[in-house]
């Protein structure tokens, strides 16, 4: 049985109405009984009058069987009224109470879902938030205060949710809904994203009394669709890499052969310190062309990896004994932890994997210039294993985060910029994925391969 203020008076009014209608009730009974007796007692009366009192008698009778009539009629009237009454009351609170379902299965319905619903009056001040939502911002979910930033301006939310406030006033201004409105928030040290939309508030009069905010959490979507703007950028590079193969690395082959013939006719002819000096040059730039489109064909290639067995920790051990007199050099520690030393194998290109540990582990040196810890942290997952390759160095700058993957993208004066595109590339012909973190006190590179 419902109990809202409005139910509680009804029942109060329906008690009061039904008392007054049984006392109306047994009130007019009792007057009924009382003129039944008076008939009866008129009716033994005329049997000892005159009969010249007779007419008056008879007439008496007459009103009191009338209004016993009346009084007859009374009763009914108010029985009827009474029965109306019942299933006007029993009607008001099905009603109160199909409402009051409405209402509550309106809240769970916004209790339940994924994005962040949150209304605010024409000036921006919240009215209402789900829990979600609360979760999104960052206000209280606290179940026993469900006021909680209600009252208080969207402005106040906080700065990393300005872009909330912009759409209202955009909104606001040209009257018309946004969607898709990316903006990102840092929530327990990791880059979180966050779509929201606004659209105007209707009553049921058509009147606008505010704004209707969505907002939703995109991160893993953002992820998915920046590793497929990755893989945009080299789908296409097959049928291109085979043709610079075929319209370069060919004359520049022939190049090399005539140079080293010519080197070589030069040195039986003269001793010039200048004409071998140029040939050298030539000899290593032809050379670096040559890596560059090497280079160029493995990132565009699709062929497929070769697969074994292969045990990442074993790999991974490996690599450091290689690294290790390169890493002293640069006073730089080398750690591997492992959480289980008898981790399964996977299947696997064992040379592409150390190509990727390698590079990673090459860029985190060169990342720790005055010296630092570098620890290749392996651990099993529940469909494959997890590999972070994690320096203490001075983390990724924020306007390049976007590009580390790019081709030819580098910020070293020796490096190519292919380093990190490749080994995305081969972590993806793999079925895993390449992700890092990074702040001024470090990065941290995540390899998933199932």
């Amino acid at each position: 049985m419902i109990d809202t203020p409005g139910a509680r008076g009804v029942r109060r009014l329906a008690i009061g109405l039904a008392v007054l209608s049984c006392l109306s009730f047994f009130t007019a009974a009792w007057i009924f009984s009382a003129v039944r007796r008076e008939q009866e007692l008129v009716s033994q009366i005329i049997k000892h009058l005159p009969e010249s009192d007779l007419e008056s008698a008879s007439e008496l009778k007459g009103e009191l069987l009338l209004q016993r009539g009346l009084l007859l009629l009374l009763v009914l009237d108010f029985s009827a009224a009474g029965v109306a009454l019942v299933f006007v009351v029993r009607a008001y609170l099905s009603s109160e109470q199909s409402l009051e379902d409405v209402k509550v299965l309106s809240s769970d319905i916004l209790a339940s879902m994924d994005a962040g619903v949150i209304t605010t009056d024409p000036d921006g001040i919240l009215t209402s938030i789900n829990s979600r939502g609360r979760l999104l911002i960052g206000l209280p979910n606290d179940i026993h205060n469900h006021s909680s930033g209600i009252g208080h301006s969207i402005r106040e939310v906080g700065p990393e949710h300005e872009c909330l406030e912009e759409m209202c006033d955009e909104s606001r201004r040209f009257n018309h809904p946004i969607r898709d409105r990316d903006y990102s928030i840092l929530q327990d040290g990791h880059t979180q994203t966050l779509r929201a939309g606004c659209t105007r508030l209707h009553n049921r009069a058509g009147d606008e009394i505010g704004f209707v905010l969505q907002v939703r959490d995109v991160t893993q979507k953002a992820l998915m669709e920046e590793r497929l703007r990755r893989m945009e950028r080299y789908m296409g590079l097959g049928s291109l890499a085979a043709g610079l193969q075929h319209e370069i690395k060919n004359p520049l082959a022939a190049l090399a052969l005539h140079i080293q013939l010519l080197g070589e006719r030069l040195a039986t002819e003269t001793d010039d310190a200048e004409v071998n000096e140029s040939l050298s040059i030539l000899n290593a730039e032809v050379k670096r062309i040559g890596d560059v489109l090497d280079g160029f064909r493995n990132y565009a290639s699709i062929n497929d990896i070769g697969r074994s067995p292969v045990n990442v920790g074993e790999l991974v051990e490996k690599l450091v004994r290689l690294l290790r007199p390169h890493a002293e050099k640069q006073n730089v520690k080398l750690m591997v932890q492992r959480s289980d030393e008898k981790q399964n194998s996977i299947q696997a290109d064992s040379a592409r994997l150390e190509q990727v540990f390698l590079n990673l582990a090459l860029n985190a040196i060169a990342a720790m210039s005055g010296g630092g810890t570098l620890r290749f942290v392996i651990s099993s997952e529940n469909d494959g294993t997890c590999i972070d390759v994690i320096d203490t160095g001075r983390g990724i700058p924020a306007e390049i985060q976007s590009k580390i993957f790019d081709p030819y993208f580098t910020t070293r004066s020796d490096g190519t910029g292919m380093g990190l595109a490749l080994c995305d590339k081969i972590i993806r012909q793999h079925n895993g994925n390449l992700d890092f973190e990074t702040s001024p006190n470090g990065t941290t590179f995540t390899v998933q391969l199932r």
